[in-house]
Parts: C-alpha cells; structure tokens; sequence
C-alpha cells in the first residue's frame, strides 16, 4: 500500500506564475525520482496565497530515498535554487496520508 503526501504551500499571491513555473519544473523530476506525481494545484478562486502538490510514494524509507534523489537531480537541484531565488513560498508543510480501505478505489 502507498502513502500519499500532501504539500499545503502559502505563496507570494503576487508571484503565482513563478509558481506555476515552479510547479511545471517537477513534472520530470519527481517520476524519475520515484515518486508519482498527482499533480501541484495553484490559486483560482478563494485564498490567494494557498497551493497544493500531491503525489504517491511507496513508504516513509522509500520517501526519505526519493528526497535524497530528488537533491541531487540537476533539475530537482535547479528548482529549489529558483524557489529560494524567487521567495515565492512563504511557507510548506507536508502531510503523508493513507487512503481508507474501501474508498475512492481503495482496496
């Protein structure tokens, strides 16, 4: 069974495209890392400053593997050099969630 980790993000609402753009840049490096990415979901309507990226992994040891791949990837690398360099994350908190047996397709 995997988990599912969940990144609440509250960003600079005057740099939601430097999001996105952050956002767009893991679609490559988290698969190849071994996550599975579900996708990262930017403002629309209500809260401004609130963002989400959610993807799938096996298990907290194979989690804490990803993130030391994810480190040395050269676009995983270049991303958070843009995060840092932009300061469009205000704030990331990361929440790993199972899904019940018998919901949503779980088995």
């Amino acid at each position: 069974m995997s988990i599912t980790c969940f990144i609440r993000y509250e960003i600079d609402p005057y740099q939601k495209e430097a999001f996105e753009t952050y956002a767009r840049n893991w679609n490559e490096a988290i698969p190849r890392c071994g996550a599975v990415l579900i996708g990262y979901y930017a403002p629309h309507e209500g809260s401004a400053t609130l963002a989400y990226g959610v993807y799938n992994i096996e298990n907290l040891a194979a989690y804490e593997a990803y993130r030391a791949r994810l480190m040395a990837d050269p676009l995983g690398r270049d991303n958070y050099e843009f995060s840092k360099e932009k300061k469009f994350i205000r704030r990331e908190e990361r929440t790993f969630l199972r899904l019940v047996t018998g919901t949503n397709g779980g088995s």
